[in-house]
């Protein structure tokens, strides 16, 4: 039996997404930039799912930027921000490489996070504070890899109240399947999302805006959505996206319920069946009903996956977005783990699709490739 508790890195398009698909990569070929009527058909299937996105997010469908996902979206959020407004991006520590990197390449400012991984408000006041000429902040709705969630409204009103001129830019790419982002994004400038990680294909994603947020294109060429990111768009997936998004927006809560349940069953049960287990994040932190996150004493993980994956269960030590390597964890030392309890850590994540089953076998598999590597190591 094979059971997949990587959700967090891509999640199984839905069926529903793949029968919306389908016609666009079989029966239509029109180039949504071109006039003639195969055209115009493929345009209204991307202003359909425009209206999708900007229904779930709260936002004008005109301000939703299809790109070809998270990453994307990020970097066009952080240098398309300082291309046009100039000044210094500041991210918290825990941010994906997506966001750290062009905002240590441009020379900007990385803030610290409490020990649950969450932005810290009073350092983050303080550089405000500090620095004159910060043009955008951006911090991640949810962590991708321990799914703490940072409270972004109240984020915003800090920045507004310290330096009301200053962008807010979210990473909502592991918040879309779990909260309501039309509220917990609703005082953001620019949100980003993709598709996969709810259900959708791989390879679409998009930046949505609020009113009166400029942006410097990174992508030029052919000036389509809007000019702020040219290139023929991809059609099917962006049909798929858009259908992904209905479906979140009508289901989110109930899938919620029963993901939540799984996931409680999972971290209670491996909790009681085997010692040295422990949440990375106290029961009560504010997180995403998807991701358990837990430290195995005196386990390497590395190990521990390669008899999970021999088993047919398929989990991860951190993020799966850069490559297969496994790294020492950036958010784990941002939160001050120690290395050693961080080379122990996995992380199960959970999804629309994962069933009982999934969280059975997971129960009896993990303890006893546990009791292998303990075996192995006297």
């Amino acid at each position: 039996m094979d059971t997949y508790l990587d959700h967090a890195a891509s999640t199984p398009a839905r069926e529903e997404v793949i029968q919306a698909m389908m016609p666009w990569l079989t029966l239509h070929p029109g180039n949504p930039s071109g006039s003639h009527r195969l055209a115009r058909e493929a345009r209204r299937a991307i202003d359909d799912a425009r209206d999708h996105l900007a229904l779930l997010v709260g936002a004008e469908p005109g301000n939703v930027i299809f790109t070809s996902g998270g990453t994307e979206s990020d970097n066009l959020a952080i240098d398309g921000t300082l291309g046009a407004r100039g000044g210094q991006a500041l991210c918290s520590a825990t941010e994906h490489p997506a966001v750290l990197e062009p905002v240590r390449e441009s020379g900007g400012i990385v803030a610290p996070t409490d020990d649950t991984g969450r932005v810290d408000l009073e350092s983050l006041a303080n550089l405000l504070d500090s620095f004159a000429d910060i043009s955008i902040v951006s911090v991640m709705m949810a962590n991708n890899e321990t799914g703490v969630i940072n409270d972004i409204n109240t984020i915003a009103d800090l920045i507004s109240e310290k330096t009301p001129e200053t962008m807010l830019h979210t990473d909502a790419v592991q918040a879309t399947s779990w909260l309501d982002i039309e509220e917990t994004s609703k005082k953001a400038h620019l949100i980003s999302l993709t598709g996969h990680k709810f259900g959708g294909p791989k390879g679409a994603g998009a930046l949505i805006l609020r009113n009166g947020v400029n942006l410097s294109p990174v992508i030029r060429g052919g000036g389509q959505e809007r000019e702020r990111r040219s290139g023929t768009q991809n059609v099917p997936a962006i049909v798929g996206l858009g259908e992904a998004a209905r479906l979140m927006k009508i289901e989110r809560l109930k899938i919620n319920e029963r993901v939540t349940r799984l996931r409680d069953k999972l971290e209670s049960g491996l909790i009681d069946k085997i010692s040295g287990v422990s949440r990375t994040l106290p029961k009560e932190t504010p997180r995403t009903p998807g991701i358990a996150h837990l430290c195995f004493k005196n386990i390497e993980n590395e190990a521990l996956l390669f008899l999970l994956e021999d088993k047919g269960i398929y989990a991860s030590a951190a993020s799966s977005c850069a490559s297969g390597a496994q790294e020492a964890s950036h958010v784990l030392q941002a939160m001050g783990v120690d290395l050693k309890t961080a080379g122990g850590s996995i992380r199960f994540s959970l999804g629309q699709a994962t069933t009982d089953e999934e969280i059975d076998h997971a129960l009896i598999t993990v303890p006893n490739a546990v009791e292998q590597l303990r075996e192995f190591e006297k």
